[in-house]
């Protein structure tokens, strides 16, 4: 499917994503279609307990089965390795000790699926069983048994922040409130399984790697790491991705383990973890503990804020530090709050390694708060919509905390919902059963501090223009179904005046295109987008330079549209694009090539504080959202009948790529809200799969209404910031809401079954009796 040639500017055009033909014909082409001449199957031995000592390993037998061409174990693969620099405690298999059900102990690679599968049972491991840490609370108590001994009590990293006056801030408020919110662990469940193929050349002691990530350039240095290799011998490169939402932005075993086994087997190894193992590979959102102490005056205008978060992490750091700083750091960036503490501890749990998903960090705290807020505007008898527009912050502005806020589209996107979702005629009016609720969300447009901090720019985007005047970009930034190749078509399209159809991409191939950090943290259109614009904008000045010279003007005078270089005063003077092209590209090359980059500046990267540096992002999207419910108070059963969000992305590059994602960012929070839970027993997950994990199916998702609202962000490209996560966070609290609205009655505890509904509406009647008989025995 070719781009189409538009004749107005492609910037807000509603434009086919440039890999979608593949997608929906099938012949797109992802890590699991892919294979080489002599491919093996590669399998992962994993841990059956959840704490325990090795003892011993006996690979003999399965190193001598017919077909099985390496075995291959901790000994063999000792280094630490992490997303985090500051946390290294992860190797491709156990060294020591296992330390969830599910850890990795080794791995084969065979002719065959079957021949690796019998290799594993062939592999003996001898155990001495330890006491294992499930609860957070009990973990973080721990004095003996750790997960990891360097960490006392269980505890892999801890912050207390305070900022402005707390103590005088809740001596301010008319209304305190305090509340605990628990939100259970939940995770991505992308249809694509995670799955690499390795090949290594033993002539160049080189190794290629193809793998579902999110994040090819760390995934590069930590092959180089692990295999002890110099990174140029490494090369990465991402295929079509199906899904990640955060699951593949962080190295994941099979990634590794399929390149050592291809060193050592000198043949190339596929690994495709099977459902179950996605499950336990996990790195999905942390089991969290919100402890919420609010104050306010009666007027509704917020004092102080106390919170106190403890999240599980698993057994591995992963991206433990930058997820419980998220989730304290961004209380702020949304409302104007004056005095905020916050306390935060990421516990080690023996069970698998929490990570970054969709809404990074801050959905189960913002549906706290949010809820929190709701609650106490109900209290005081103000408006809920109201509430919100009472604490407003007023931009350009720097929070408490230190992150820069520069646009700001929350007042308009409550305006939106409010309209659309007609609530003065619904809130506090409908029948019994019925409800609307309100909530609100935002996200970071990338994080402005890099994992790496090594000076380089967050991403650089090359072009090469030949003399046809085809331009292709080559970008390390990943897509991964968010529309992030067609928002860079676009851009450069737009800034060079020339149709999309004369713009190719080659992305995310560590040996052919410069480096980019990735997908995560929203932030390809913000980084990327501004690069690509900055390398056409190189490229447009060589360009009109030589052509200004051959029409004897300035290239001042000169502008690009409609594929032709025109000269401003006098419109009857211009050249084609591609004979420009031609003048500019110097003696001797073959085309024109141009490069820009991109990184946050100074001013937008955050406090001097500890972990300050997580938080702050050159620009923050806003959200808000409205759910009606229908709840029946017989059973329990709640019904979300329609979900309106209003997503102030900034500028909608795509119209169609951001309701794509705002869509899919509340979709994915109601899976939260009302059935997504995993679900453990000792340490083993008792729903690993998609039929019993039950995320949100089309049965279950109402009409989904995305409200574009456009605040031009000064420092996005044409005004663009993030618009794939924002809207997650948001459609939580505002189903809880929705629930009180109908029945009179607060869920704070996650996910909403009927179980606690009916739970809570029998205690409510209860209390309306006891209430009722005490007044009448006064």
């Amino acid at each position: 499917m070719g781009q189409p040639v538009l004749d107005e500017s492609p910037i807000g055009a509603r434009v086919p994503m440039v890999d979608s033909a593949g997608k929906v014909t099938g012949k797109g082409i992802y890590a699991d279609d892919m294979t080489l001449p002599g491919t093996l199957t590669g399998k992962i031995l994993h841990s059956p307990h959840a704490h325990a000592r090795i003892l011993s390993i006996d690979t003999s037998a399965a190193e001598s089965l017919p077909g099985v061409k390496a075995v291959v174990t901790g000994r063999e693969t000792p280094v630490k390795y992490g997303i985090l620099p500051v946390g290294h405690d992860e190797t491709i298999f156990a060294t020591d000790k296992v330390r969830y059900v599910g850890d990795n102990v080794a791995g084969v690679a065979a002719e065959s699926a079957e021949i690796a599968e019998e290799a594993l049972r062939l592999i003996k491991v001898e155990y001495e069983v330890l006491p294992a840490w499930f609860d957070p609370e009990k973990s973080m108590l721990a004095e003996s048994n750790l997960i990891h001994e360097e960490k006392p009590h269980n505890i892999e990293k801890d912050y207390h922040h305070h900022f402005g006056d707390v103590e005088k801030g809740f001596e301010a408020a008319d209304y305190i409130r305090e509340d605990r919110f628990f939100c259970p662990e939940v995770t991505h469940a992308a249809l694509e399984p995670h799955s690499t193929l390795a090949q290594y050349d033993s002539e160049a002691d080189a190794i290629t790697v193809w793998s579902s990530t999110q994040v090819p350039y760390y995934l590069k240095l930590n092959l180089a790491s692990t295999l002890q290799m110099p990174e140029e011998k490494v090369r990465v490169i991402k295929p079509l991705v199906g899904g990640g939402f955060g699951g593949k932005s962080e190295v994941i075993p099979l990634e590794l383990a399929a390149a050592v086994l291809a060193r050592m087997a000198r043949q190339p190894v596929k690994i495709t973890y099977s459902r179950e193992e996605v499950f336990y590979a996990h790195r999905g959102r942390p089991g969290q503990i919100v402890a919420l102490k609010t104050g306010m005056t009666r007027e509704g205008r917020l004092t102080a804020v106390e919170a106190r978060i403890i999240q599980d992490g698993g057994a591995y750091c992963s991206y433990g530090v930058v997820t419980i700083l998220y989730s304290g750091q961004l209380l702020n960036a949304m409302y104007e709050i004056p005095n905020v503490k916050f306390d935060g501890y990421r516990v080690l749990t023996n069970k698998p390694a929490c990570g970054a998903m969709r809404g990074h960090g801050t959905v189960n705290t913002r549906f706290a708060f949010e809820q929190q807020l709701n609650r106490m505007a109900s209290v005081l008898g103000i408006d809920p919509m109201e509430i919100r527009r009472r604490n407003l912050l007023k931009p350009p502005c720097m929070t408490v905390n230190s992150l820069r806020v520069l646009s700001y589209g929350l007042p308009e996107c409550i305006d939106e919902v409010e309209e659309r979702s007609g609530w003065r005629e619904k809130h506090g009016k409908l029948p019994y059963g019925k409800g609307i609720g309100i909530a609100g969300s935002h996200y970071v447009s990338g994080a402005a501090n890099a994992i790496i901090r090594s000076g380089a720019p967050h991403t650089t985007v090359n072009l090469s223009i030949d003399s046809d005047g085809i331009v292709t970009i080559f970008t390390g930034a990943s897509e991964i179904g968010q529309g992030s190749d067609t928002l860079q078509v676009q851009v450069v399209a737009a800034e060079l005046g020339i149709g999309l159809d004369r713009v190719k991409i080659v992305a995310a191939d560590t040996a052919r295109t410069p480096i980019d950090l990735g997908s995560y943290s929203s932030r390809v259109t913000f980084m990327a987008g501004n690069a690509a614009i900055a390398a056409a904008r190189d490229a447009k000045n060589k360009i009109l330079t030589a052509a200004a010279a051959k029409m004897a003007t300035t290239p001042e005078n000169l502008l690009i549209e409609g594929n032709q270089v025109t000269c401003r005063d006098d419109r009857r003077l211009s050249m084609r694009f591609a004979d420009a092209v031609r003048l500019a590209i110097v003696d001797g090359a073959e085309t024109l090539e141009a490069t820009g980059s991109y990184r946050p500046p100074p001013e937008a990267t955050g406090g001097k504080f500890k972990g300050g540096g997580v938080g702050p992002s050159p620009a923050y999207s806003y959200c808000a959202q409205t759910a009606e419910v229908t709840v029946d108070p017989e059973t329990g059963q709640v019904t979300v009948d329609r979900l309106i969000a209003a997503h102030d992305c900034g500028k909608a590059i795509n119209p169609i790529c951001v309701e794509g994602q705002v869509i899919g960012s509340v979709w994915m929070g109601l899976g939260q809200a009302v059935q997504e839970e995993m679900m453990w027993r000792n340490g083993r997950l008792m729903n690993p799969g998609l039929l019993e994990y039950r995320s949100a199916s089309t049965l279950e998702s109402p009409p989904i209404d995305a409200i574009i609202v456009e605040s031009n962000d000064p420092e996005g490209p044409f005004g663009a910031k993030e618009a794939g996560e924002g809207s997650l966070a948001a459609t939580i609290p505002a189903v809880t809401h929705a629930i009180y609205d109908a029945v009179g009655v607060w869920i704070d505890t996650l996910p909403i079954t009927p179980e606690k509904v009916l739970k809570a509406i029998d205690e409510k009647r209860k209390s309306e009796i006891w209430k009722s008989e005490a007044r009448s025995q006064n």
